[in-house]
């Protein structure tokens, strides 16, 4: 039984997170601390922590930006799995220094062909490519 996350579980962690979080509708009632209690954590319990802590803090720049790139989509009309998936990745782009642009991408991308539709992967691939870290 695995007991602790790598940095893509913890990804992947994060976007789920964020991706309820939306659902709920509870950006401006959420704590930090709601998501970062889970024991499987570990090591990348602080990685955690910046991620959503960046996504929440910066969640109207970080749309301002997908809306921006995305043409003739708004986050309004995206899948919502999709826009989780986008967030995390441009916040990492955009905030998190230590994680290479590249890198963002390429799990985000990954994430897309694991949990969403067959277009996915390529649009999360177009959208981030556009976003300056």
């Amino acid at each position: 039984m695995k007991n602790t996350m790598n940095r893509r579980d913890a990804r992947e962690y994060v976007m789920s997170s964020v991706f309820q979080i939306d659902a709920l509708k509870n950006w401006d009632k959420f704590e930090i601390s709601d998501f970062t209690t889970n024991e499987e954590l570990g090591e990348q319990k602080t990685y955690v922590e910046t991620l959503i802590g960046s996504v929440k803090s910066n969640l109207a720049d970080i749309d301002n930006v997908i809306n921006t790139v995305s043409d003739g989509w708004t986050t309004g009309r995206m899948a919502k799995m999709d826009l989780a998936i986008l967030r995390v990745a441009a916040a990492e782009i955009m905030y998190i220094e230590d994680v290479p642009k590249a890198v963002a991408i390429n799990e985000a991308v990954n994430v897309a062909k694991k949990y969403g539709s067959e277009q996915s992967p390529g649009f999360i691939n177009a959208i981030l490519g556009k976003i300056d870290g």
